[in-house]
């Protein structure tokens, strides 16, 4: 047998570099590029062995280690989880700065691929610089931190460990059902080790995402499900993108007259004309989705994992003998509710379900119904591309965005997340075209806006990509502004300004409690100052405007379509105003209070929590 002798980080990058996909027909790397943030226990090892292989796995300097992880997933996101970007840090506090990112990864079911160093296996220097010491078990180290947010979690102790450890972190990484972050602890003696590693572990490989076929039994169980329903209703999560199934969807669709809602995720799976459009559901949804949904029969769920934004904590769905169909390749997600599962690929699920109920079309009277919802949506949306300002004297999410959309190419993907500008965005965007969306909801993570929309923009180089974004992620985690201005990926970057947490204010009073510690006049704070972003992001390296009027915005948005790098364009915003439209949502309201407006919250909790559904 062939042999060759590598260090473990040596060995590790050789074998990313050998991982190839096809996409539309081209072989490319699997893995596209590295971000990187150097310190002890990385930097003389897993750089050493990253800055020999620049052509081919490039290695982008991060500026916070948590931004970098989050680009890398907003790049799969974009990608549709056909490539898959890593990002390394150092021992410690680099190391946890990234269980963020892995979180968000987790949640939404995106590959993400992390290496960070760890402390001596030796332990003869504990504790070394960033160790954190566990005195009731010295093997347990910071990196430990990633277990519970890692679909494959390891720690290498053996040089020779990569070669098992590798591929199957990889196929966790490609599995439609498991896909997730896949995390390695590499202790610092570990790395500078050597093996005789075989030369066929280094063979060129290319990969691809399986398409598991549901069980002809499932398919015929859900098809006498839906061939009886008289109010269908399809539910569209993102996994209808990873699997390609936005046409066969949409096909779908039309040819059963079945009207269709999507989630966060799903967002932009129909174009916002197609007939059976409905809208967005759920808590941050509208009101042509939540209406259809609450008298539905049978809800067929496509790559969703139906959090309770989508379902409104379960109490959205009235209709007392709805009955609930789930689409997935997750046998986890599919089997939620009680639902009747058929596991599987969505693409190859819709189109035996579609052959088991040939025929079958639900009345003529239910699509239309939804239609006419969806218009009433749609004319409620119009009235605020009719105004300029609230009576806040700034304008509202929706009017701005209304605006927006207006002057928006078909092709500019969208990008936000946490805050209130998810929900915005998800009920007021009326989207163009097919894919051209990403509201990181899964996790709602404040800080993946700015870093996000660099990773989206790595994975779209050829459209532009709007990254939104309120003040307080903003103030969060800025610095990737500089990162797309020095490697040349241009963001457009839509800072909305309301002065605090604006949408947990309005959560904080709608259950009834005071104004406290959300908007920033309502914070401990001496002299009240606005932050004055323009100044920032200029410093930062990008161009950026203030808009004073939203009449001013097609110039502004031209001008930052033709500039030649990173856009930040700013705008105050409302505080109180929202587009409305969604549901309720389970949150924990005190069952006892001196405030009466809690004490009524609490009982309109009580009033909905009824509502909701045990699953049978």
């Amino acid at each position: 047998m062939d042999t060759i002798r590598l260090t473990t980080g040596q060995a590790i990058v050789r074998w990313l570099v050998n991982q190839k996909t096809e996409i539309d027909g081209a072989e490319v790397p699997l893995f596209a590029g590295a971000f990187g943030i150097f310190g002890h226990g990385n930097v003389t090892c897993l750089a050493e062995a990253l800055e020999r292989v620049q052509d081919e796995l490039p290695t982008w300097r991060g500026h916070n280690e948590q931004g970098m992880a989050l680009s890398a997933v907003a790049y799969a996101k974009a990608k549709r989880r056909r490539q898959i970007m890593i990002a390394t840090s150092s021992v410690g506090p680099g190391n946890t700065n990234m269980v963020t990112a892995a979180g968000v990864a987790h949640a939404n079911r995106l590959p993400l691929l992390l290496f960070a160093g760890d402390t001596f296996q030796h332990r003869l220097v504990d504790p070394v610089l960033q160790q954190i010491e566990r005195f009731d078990d010295p093997t347990v180290t910071v990196a430990d931190t990633f277990k519970p947010v890692s679909r494959y979690w390891d720690r290498i102790t053996k040089p020779q460990q990569i070669i098992r450890s590798l591929p199957q972190a990889l196929a966790v990484m490609l599995d439609p059902a498991d896909c997730g972050p896949a995390f390695f602890a590499l202790p610092q003696d570990v790395q500078a080790e050597t093996f005789d590693y075989p030369t066929d572990f280094f063979a060129p490989r290319v990969h691809y995402i399986r398409r598991p076929g549901p069980d002809a039994r499932d398919t015929e169980a859900a098809a006498a499900v839906l061939s009886n329903a008289r109010k269908p209703l399809i539910i569209a999560g993102g996994g209808v993108f990873y699997s390609g199934a936005e046409e066969a969807l949409g096909a779908f669709a039309e040819r059963h007259g079945i009207p269709v809602v999507e989630t966060m995720a799903g967002k932009s799976i129909l174009e916002h004309s197609h007939p059976c459009q409905t809208g967005a559901i759920g808590v941050s949804g509208v009101t042509s989705a939540n209406v259809v949904a609450e008298d539905a029969d049978v809800i067929l769920a496509v790559g969703t994992r139906l959090q309770d934004f989508t379902t409104g904590s379960w109490a959205l769905f009235k209709n007392p003998n709805a009955r609930f169909i789930s689409i997935n390749a997750a046998r986890w997600d599919a089997t939620k509710q009680h639902a009747t599962s058929v596991i599987g690929d969505a693409l190859l699920g819709l189109q035996q379900l579609g052959a088991a109920i040939d025929g079958y079309s639900a009345p003529d009277e239910w699509l239309e119904f939804a239609q006419e919802q969806m218009k009433a949506w749609n004319d409620h949306l119009d009235t605020f591309t009719e105004q300029s300002v609230t009576d806040e004297g700034v304008p509202s999410y929706a009017q701005l965005i209304q605006r927006f959309n207006a002057i928006c190419d078909d092709d500019d993907y969208q990008l936000s997340a946490a805050g209130g500008l998810p929900g915005e965005l998800l009920a007021g965007w009326r989207s163009k075209k097919v894919g051209t969306f990403d509201g990181e909801f899964g996790y709602s993570c404040m800080g993946y806006e700015i870093s996000g929309g660099l990773g989206a923009k790595m994975a779209r180089p050829d459209t532009d990509v709007i990254a939104w974004v309120g003040d307080g992620s903003y103030l969060m985690m800025n610095s990737d502004i500089y990162a797309s201005v020095m490697t040349d990926h241009k963001v457009i970057y839509v800072v909305c300004d309301n002065a605090g947490f604006a949408v947990i204010n309005r959560l904080q009073t709608s259950q009834g409690g005071a104004e406290f510690n959300n908007l920033l006049r309502t914070t401990r704070h001496g002299e009240f100052r606005r932050v004055d972003f323009v100044k920032h992001a200029e410093a930062l390296g990008a161009i950026a405007e203030k808009v004073e009027s939203l009449d001013d915005l097609p110039a502004v948005y031209a001008r930052a379509k033709a500039a030649d790098r990173t856009y930040v364009i700013v705008i105050d915003v409302a505080q109180y105003q929202w587009v409305g439209g969604g549901t309720w949502w389970e949150v924990g309201v005190p069952e006892v209070s001196e405030r009466d407006e809690v004490i009524a919250a609490r009982g309109e909790y009580e009033a909905e929590q009824k509502h909701q559904r045990a699953g049978l």
